[in-house]
């Protein structure tokens, strides 16, 4: 249900766009805090021809008004276009910026702006997964953060904080290729082979992919489970299915595992941030799975690894969290 938006000429619109979902809300630059909580509204990608759209439906409903904008979304932002990658947008920073007729436009990744969000979590915004702990630092702090999070698909990002400057890392990191750490993750990568051919982690690692992980131990099993959503697969487990239940701790120690490697090839030695839509359906698994004990399963790095804290972000709107962030940086006062 979308919350009234506070009019005003001074704000930012914020969007945080995925595969499924559009997100917009309004930041105040003047606030420490600078996501206005009570303007977030909530729309269906699929409802709208273009993101322009989509934003002047919320400018109308809520009676808002901006004269610049974030829009993070959900795929490679390449100069002045960006495609959503699990949906047919094709979208234009200065086509959108003319559209909606702001002075300001800014178009980042989605995972750009929920690694922007993690300068902003407080502690009760995340839950360790494991026994390494974490306390937001001051900004003047030198750190290096990863955020990885499945929803539609898989995002991968970074966050770099040197000198007191907040350096946000945009990658596709999702479309790695998976590596199977087990025998029957092996029979599971040879099954998803003969129907992708490359398989990447984001095959695996997000909502769809949670599909993918039950169908192919059922094929393993010798059995078709017939058409199955994600929501049927944390239901089922939930409830006591076995295979979806082992459909779930699969997800949970491959999520660990390549989680743990994201900090080995980016030296996130200060915390790896999990994020994404899927994170808080699944929150209670990953902490009684083999999630951690994988993520921390790296030959001599091992002792390292137990001390990277491995945090679930439970904050409502990251996306637009990081966004609001990004927008102080670009539409702030000087």
């Amino acid at each position: 249900m979308n919350r009234p938006a506070r009019p005003g000429t001074g704000h930012v619109l914020l969007a945080d766009i995925g595969g499924t979902n559009a997100r917009f809300a309004l930041a105040d630059t003047a606030l420490d805090s600078p996501l206005i909580v009570d303007s977030v509204g909530e729309y269906v990608v699929a409802d709208f021809p273009s993101l322009a759209d989509a934003a002047q439906h919320y400018l109308s409903e809520t009676g808002a008004s901006a004269q610049n904008g974030v829009f993070a979304v959900a795929g490679r932002v390449d100069g002045d276009h960006a495609r959503i990658t699990n949906h047919p947008w094709v979208i234009s920073l200065s086509r959108t910026r003319t559209a909606l007729g702001f002075q300001g436009l800014k178009l980042v990744n989605d995972f750009a702006a929920q690694a922007m969000a993690v300068s902003l979590l407080a502690a009760s915004d995340v839950v360790a997964i494991g026994g390494a702990t974490w306390s937001p630092a001051p900004m003047g702090v030198d750190k290096t953060y990863a955020v990885i999070g499945p929803g539609t698909g898989l995002g991968v990002g970074g966050l770099i904080i040197r000198d007191g400057q907040r350096y946000p890392l945009e990658t596709e990191g999702g479309h790695v290729s998976f590596p199977p750490g087990t025998p029957e993750e092996i029979d599971i990568l040879k099954r998803l082979s003969q129907q992708f051919g490359r398989v990447s982690n984001e095959r695996l690692i997000c909502g769809p992919g949670l599909v993918n992980l039950h169908r192919a131990l059922s094929e393993i099993a010798g059995e078709d489970p017939g058409p199955m959503q994600p929501a049927d697969v944390t239901a089922r487990a939930a409830a006591g299915d076995p295979r979806c239940m082992r459909a779930l701790d699969v997800f949970c120690a491959v999520f660990g595992a390549i989680s743990g490697d994201l900090v080995l090839s980016a030296g996130a030695w200060d915390g790896v941030f999990l994020t994404g839509g899927l994170v808080p359906k699944v929150l209670s698994s990953l902490q009684h799975s083999g999630f951690r004990q994988r993520f921390e399963h790296k030959g001599r790095f091992s002792p390292a690894m137990a001390r990277v804290p491995t945090l679930a972000v439970v904050h409502p709107r990251p996306g637009l969290l990081g966004a609001a962030a990004f927008a102080v940086e670009s539409f702030g006062a000087k």
